[in-house]
């Protein structure tokens, strides 16, 4: 999908599918592009890529129409420049909690290229600034998807003031700082846990916004909540499938030809709990 298409896809409530690609090598384009994904996430928050791989890796996919969406390291104007100079569709921006935050991610993916007072009277008075102008900021734009992720108690909160910013295209929950956040570290299925996701995906929808989630953990939650109304659909990463994958493989062998058990080290962090 291209970016413009992807957005329309989010807004209409149709569903869209992707996965966390970690690995720049040239090697996994191909495999990946055999998925029949609509876009790759990018997470520049937890995977150390340098500005030139994430741009490599951006304009690869993007040339195979598979958008690719970044998440920045933080809300920031200038990172979410950076990664769409690099050949971004979509900026992910982490632990959203405020309004401002929104709209300053707003005028960097959205209002593309003003600065200075001429974009900060647009954002607190959202000014027409005239046929010429206006038609040219949706034009080189029209690609440039805003994402923001809700994950924790405050942003709950102040949900309904976050939709409201214009030109927000979709939500991304963030199950494990979220779930840390309400006080029940990783219990997917905990009432609480399950209530807090179902609440941002009724208000998300109800605004016209695409949401989703990055998750690992199984599809039967993905499913679930996919019913409640979730279109976003980030299903875990290319390292966790080569991990599952493989495990299931070496156990198979194991068991048909022998040799000794797979030995995990002790306190080893989760892989998922890099990514997500």
């Amino acid at each position: 999908m291209k970016g413009r298409d992807l957005a329309a896809a989010l807004k209409r409530g149709d569903n869209v599918y992707g996965t966390c690609i970690i690995s720049p090598s040239p090697h996994w384009v191909p495999a990946v592009r055999q998925l029949g994904l609509d876009f790759v996430f990018i997470d520049t928050e937890h995977i150390p890529l340098d500005r030139h791989e994430l741009s490599w890796m951006c304009r690869t996919y993007r040339a195979m129409d598979i958008a690719p969406i970044v998440r920045i390291p933080k809300p920031d104007a200038a990172l979410a420049a950076c990664a769409l100079d690099g050949g971004a569709c979509g900026i992910v921006a982490p632990y959203i909690e405020t309004v401002e935050q929104v709209k300053l991610l707003r005028g960097a993916v959205k209002l593309r290229p003003l600065k200075g007072r001429l974009l900060e009277d647009k954002l607190n008075s959202n000014i027409a600034l005239g046929d010429d102008v206006d038609k040219f900021l949706a034009a080189n734009n029209i690609d440039n998807i805003l994402i923001i992720n809700v994950e924790s108690v405050p942003a709950l909160e102040a949900l309904d003031e976050l939709l409201a910013v214009p030109d927000l295209d979709a939500v991304l929950i963030g199950p494990h700082d979220l779930s840390v956040n309400l006080g029940i570290p990783e219990q997917w299925k905990h009432p609480k846990f399950d209530a807090a996701i179902r609440e941002i995906i009724k208000k998300s929808r109800a605004k016209g916004v695409g949401v989703g989630m990055h998750y690992s953990f199984g599809i039967d939650e993905e499913v679930t909540w996919h019913q409640c109304g979730a279109n976003f659909m980030i299903h875990a990463s290319d390292l966790v499938a080569m991990r599952d994958g493989l495990m299931a493989d070496f156990k198979r062998l194991r068991e048909a030809v022998g040799g000794s058990a797979v030995q995990v080290p002790s306190g080893e962090a989760s892989v998922d709990e890099t990514i997500v």
